[in-house]
């Protein structure tokens, strides 16, 4: 696409280029709280010490851990297929998840920050050959110097929120703009799809959510063994992913259900493990006894709140649980991932606010697959009837699976419409690239 920038994509343009003598405050900042890797700052500035791999090379961006999550099968099949892929994501949490769910030939990197030298100074190294950018990630720059280098730029697993799309819609030509410039829109679903071409991407194709084809989480057997043994014969409930002001309303929903369940233990994984001491500090508060698994403390007979401030351990918390509410839902955040607990057998409480997820929270009501409830007060009777009622326990997590099933097959129909484009990198990529 060559034509000329709308008035807000120039603006920001020379903004974030004016932005660059400023990132070095903002990257140093970021290091002293924990929001980067102080070792790979020059990442960040689109410098590298890693050689780029000589042929096609598959450019895949996710943002954090969710977005990697989503397309680590997509990413495995790829490799398979023979061509070389450079990953990139923004949060440290997810480089530390793909240093142990990536591949050894597989290179990731920072993605450099928004600004147009660092963009160029990255493309000029990587040279990719094909840019699939994973969900909403819509960042002008890259997008805009990608496409001025003739590089294919694919959005895969394309969602878009309500605000999203009610933001952007503000400034019709500046997003026209940018998904014009991508060859393919490959959204998770009707909705999803209708929004993206409502604001000008031009060929969009719905192929489902691929987080329905990511293989049930990752768990360490000798983790799960110990915590089995540490919480035998005890009714187990547990919250994940919880933002704040969930967490007191499952500290209600203990004191409330103690009585009826004897010896009762309830997990609270926080969406920001790092949240795990104010967590604790509530759940104290409150008269309970806490552990917190971050500190190395397992759950003993006295145990009441068992805090699992840890990271990449939901795969083990979902196996332990029979009971999980899944967080940022009784919160107006939108709700996270119910596909996990699904799959591994875990009866789901969820609250109304789940956006992200909508279609699929909608197929687990609908065949009663979930319990939805519409405020805390809803928490303690949707718990207590799981773990009372074995009978419902089975019907609901039988009829969670078996919807989750149904829905799945998104992998497999992004791969054929990719592989027009997977053979030309394959081939050895772009002339100009060679």
């Amino acid at each position: 696409m060559n034509a000329k920038l709308p008035a807000a994509l120039r603006a920001y343009r020379l903004l974030s280029a004016a932005a660059g003598p400023l990132t070095p405050v903002l990257l140093a900042q970021r290091a002293r709280r924990g929001k980067e890797d102080r070792a790979r700052l020059t990442e960040r500035r689109g410098e590298s010490a890693v050689t780029r791999p000589p042929g096609g090379l598959v450019w895949v961006h996710g943002a954090s851990v969710g977005e990697l999550a989503s397309v680590m099968p997509l990413i495995l099949r790829i490799c398979e297929s023979g061509a070389r892929v450079l990953v990139t994501t923004g949060t440290v949490t997810s480089s530390a998840l793909a240093g142990k769910w990536l591949p050894a030939n597989v290179v990731h990197q920072f993605v450099p920050l928004d600004v147009p030298r660092y963009v160029h100074r990255f493309l000029d190294h990587w040279k990719p050959d094909l840019a699939l950018f994973v969900e909403s990630d819509l960042w002008p720059n890259r997008i805009i110097e990608a496409s001025r280098r003739r590089v294919p730029i694919i959005l895969v697993n394309a969602r878009l929120s309500d605000d999203s799309f009610r933001r952007w819609g503000k400034l019709p030509a500046a997003i026209g703009n940018l998904l014009g410039r991508f060859d393919l829109c490959l959204a998770r679903t009707s909705a999803d799809a209708e929004r993206f071409a409502a604001l000008g991407a031009t060929r969009v194709i719905q192929t489902g959510d691929l987080k329905l084809d990511v293989p049930a989480p990752p768990y360490n057997p000798a983790s799960l063994a110990a915590l089995q043994g540490a919480t035998t014969r005890r009714p187990l409930l547990a919250a994940a992913s919880t933002h704040a002001g969930e967490e007191d309303a499952m500290v209600a929903a203990h004191w409330q259900l103690r009585q009826h369940f004897s010896g009762l233990l309830t997990i609270i994984a926080p969406r920001h493990p790092q949240r795990g001491d104010e967590v604790a500090a509530l759940a104290g508060g409150s008269g309970l006894n806490v552990r917190q698994r971050a500190r190395g403390q397992m759950p003993d007979a006295s145990t009441e709140v068992y805090v699992a401030d840890t990271m990449g351990e939901l795969g083990l918390i979902y196996r332990l649980a029979p009971v999980v509410f899944i967080g940022g839902s009784l919160v107006p955040h939108g709700g996270q991932n119910p596909i996990e607990p699904a799959k591994l057998g875990a009866a789901i409480v969820h609250g109304p606010h789940v956006s992200n997820f909508a279609d699929i929270y909608a197929a687990l009501d609908d065949a009663c697959g979930a319990a939805r409830i519409e405020d805390e007060g809803g928490l303690a009777p949707a718990f207590g009837r799981l773990l009372a009622q074995a009978d419902t326990h089975r019907q609901v997590t039988a009829a969670a699976r078996t919807t989750v099933d149904n829905l799945s097959g998104a992998l497999e129909r992004t791969l054929q419409t990719l592989e027009p484009y997977l053979l030309q990198v394959r081939l050895g990529g772009r002339e100009d690239n060679a």
